[in-house]
């Protein structure tokens, strides 16, 4: 009896195990799962009962969650103490912790993290860890940066992971496992980490800066100096020459150098010299740069990049022995002649003895001629208005007004005119490159600017040597302009004017053709010409400059121009566009410019009228 028993026990289990083998997937009569997915997934080749551990049994009550730990206790040890773990986020009450599913995928679909269907592949880290820190959502509890999916995806690393090249996804700086809060000293994102980070990538470059200024600093617990991030960004990192990046060319000492080295905190705190960003925004390539040229020369291209060290180290672009390689990459030759002077300088710490005298000569000789000019127009026009009949009227009969400007005088004239209202509008837009009006020819990224500056010069110098060549071919000119020549008369008639309008004298002067006032245009009109031509010809070639001539060629140079350029521009407005435009014996316009004939009024004033029978014109 107890054989048979035995036997009956054997072929039922027998039966049983049978039953079982035959059935591959016995779970599947209750949970339907797509066996032929699962099998080509990380986990194909478990078992059921591997994960779903007391499944055998009765689960009527529910079967216990599944603990990756039986596998992967190394990463679930990194995980429950990272940001994302129970141990790492326990102090925010609330918060609802990523599982292991929720970033690799559905369980019985997973596939490998090297595959680009992965959840957790490098291409779709972002859209994967968007979920929780997505663009568009307020900031979850504790994650204190906002929006960073949105800033990563516009970078070049997730580009670069898009194209399938090597580039950096989310698990690349923050680890896949074991992701800690920037402020934890142990997180590969901590400042003192972010160097090894990026230099997992970018091992060259980490070299370089950890043997820099910045980077042995940083490497020394000096919080405040700068790591990759303070300079690139840290989600929206940029490439060099797309728009928008802090370390483009045009940003660089703005955004990048400019917070620090224009800090005064800091300043105070390192000993670092405060006149270094603002000097550098007011030479030209500052200037240049606050328009929007990207070839121009900013912080970077002179101190170096990642490897910047202090002038009194032998290996620094910027030491004594290294300025004419480090200047002669842009401009070829420089400081072979001539030693380079010092570069970040103010204007009250001008070391240019030249510069120095030409900024004390010219700057009260722009405001006392200015107010010169202006006080002698205001004079002159209250007398007009106010105690003189109007001037300006109809010529009567028998009259003709005598040729004041011929043909080539015309010419010259529009030619100069065009070209030096062009070299304002331009040269003052290098100057203050931010104004409303400078937006104007900043196209181009800036060389519109430049270009129009260079023809508008090429203009007026022409007009110059063609005036020249028609005195040289015309007596009748030589005539007309020995007239220019000043002399004693011109001060009789200067004081005579003056008296007549402040009312101590009753008659004003008596007519001249050439006056003061024609003189000093003239010769003020020359000499403007022959300084901002020289002066601008030494900035234009900047390399034969730098090559050839003493290092304090260029500042002065570029001193006197622009003071010149101030003083000129100002002449014109007060005195010339009066004389031409506001008098009253010629307003609304003085026509000598365009028929070569002035108004009646002004031609009764020179005494430029021909009274007679006979209107024919003659030249004086």
């Amino acid at each position: 009896m107890r054989k048979l028993l035995a036997y009956l026990v054997t072929c039922l289990l027998f039966s049983l195990q049978t039953a079982y083998a035959e059935e591959e997937h016995p779970c599947n009569d209750c949970h339907e799962v797509d066996v032929a997915l699962f099998v080509t997934t990380p986990h194909g080749a478990t078992e059921c009962l591997d994960c779903h551990v007391g499944a055998e049994r009765r689960h009527r009550r529910g079967l216990d969650p599944v603990d990756c730990d039986g596998c992967h206790a190394e990463v679930a040890d990194e995980q429950i103490v990272s940001a994302h773990g129970s141990e790492g986020l326990q102090r925010i009450p609330g918060m609802e912790l990523p599982s292991c599913s929720t970033c690799h995928g559905e369980t019985h679909a997973m596939t490998s993290s090297s595959e680009p269907s992965s959840p957790v592949h490098a291409s779709r880290q972002g859209e994967t860890c968007g979920v929780c820190h997505g663009s568009g959502q307020p900031a979850p509890p504790g994650v204190h940066t906002i929006r960073p999916i949105q800033a990563y995806t516009a970078s070049v690393h997730a580009a670069a992971v898009i194209r399938g090249e090597h580039g950096a996804g989310c698990s690349d700086c923050h680890s896949a496992h074991s992701s800690l809060p920037a402020a934890d000293p142990a997180s590969s994102i901590h400042r003192s980490s972010v160097p090894g980070t990026c230099g997992a990538c970018h091992a060259e470059i980490t070299a370089q800066f950890e043997q820099s200024i910045h980077g042995l600093a940083a490497a020394n617990g000096i919080g405040d100096s700068p790591v990759c991030t303070d300079c690139h960004g840290e989600h929206r990192i940029l490439g060099v020459t797309a728009e928008g990046s802090p370390v483009s060319a045009t940003n660089i000492p703005i955004r990048v150098c400019g917070p620090c080295h224009s800090d005064l905190r800091l300043g105070e705190k390192y000993g670092l010299a405060a006149d270094q960003v603002p000097s550098y925004e007011d030479s030209f390539h500052g200037l240049a740069a606050r328009g929007g040229v990207q070839k121009v020369a900013n912080c970077a291209s002179c101190h170096g990049v990642h490897n910047i060290l202090p002038s009194s180290d032998p290996g620094s672009h910027i030491h004594p022995d290294n300025l004419a390689n480090t200047c002669g990459q842009c401009h070829v030759g420089a400081g072979s002649q001539f030693a380079i002077g010092p570069v970040h300088m103010l204007a009250d710490q001008e070391p240019n003895v030249v510069a120095y005298w030409i900024r004390l000569i010219y700057i009260p000789l722009i405001w006392v001629t200015v107010l010169g000019m202006l006080l002698h127009n205001l004079l002159d026009l209250v007398k007009k208005t106010r105690y003189s009949e109007p001037r300006l009227r109809r010529p009567p009969e028998h009259c003709a007004i005598k040729e004041r400007m011929s043909m080539p005088f015309r010419i010259t004239h529009v030619v100069a005119a065009v070209s030096f209202m062009a070299l304002v509008f331009s040269g003052f837009a290098l100057k203050y490159p931010e104004s409303w009006w400078a937006e104007l020819v900043q196209l181009d990224g800036g060389e519109l600017r430049g270009l129009i500056h260079r023809i508008a010069a090429v203009g007026l110098i022409g007009a110059c040597f063609f005036h020249f060549a028609h005195l040289a071919v015309s007596a009748r000119a030589r005539h007309q302009i020995a007239a220019m020549l000043p002399g004693l008369a011109d001060f009789k008639e200067f004081s005579h004017r003056i008296g007549y309008n402040i009312g101590r004298r009753p008659e004003p002067p008596a007519p001249v053709r050439v006056g003061y006032v024609e003189k000093i245009e003239y010769w003020a009109a020359l000499w403007g010409t022959a300084i901002t031509a020289i002066t601008g010809l030494v900035l234009w070639f900047e390399n034969f400059t730098l090559a050839w001539l003493p290092g304090w060629v260029p500042e002065a140079a570029t001193v006197l121009h622009f003071l010149e350029a101030i003083l000129a521009t100002l002449a014109i407005l007060v005195w010339h566009f009066y004389f031409v435009i506001f008098d009253p014996a010629v307003y609304p316009m003085d026509t000598a410019w365009l028929t070569g004939k002035p108004p009646f009024s002004r031609a009764e004033e020179r005494g430029e009228v021909i009274f007679g029978d006979s209107t024919k014109q003659r030249d004086s």
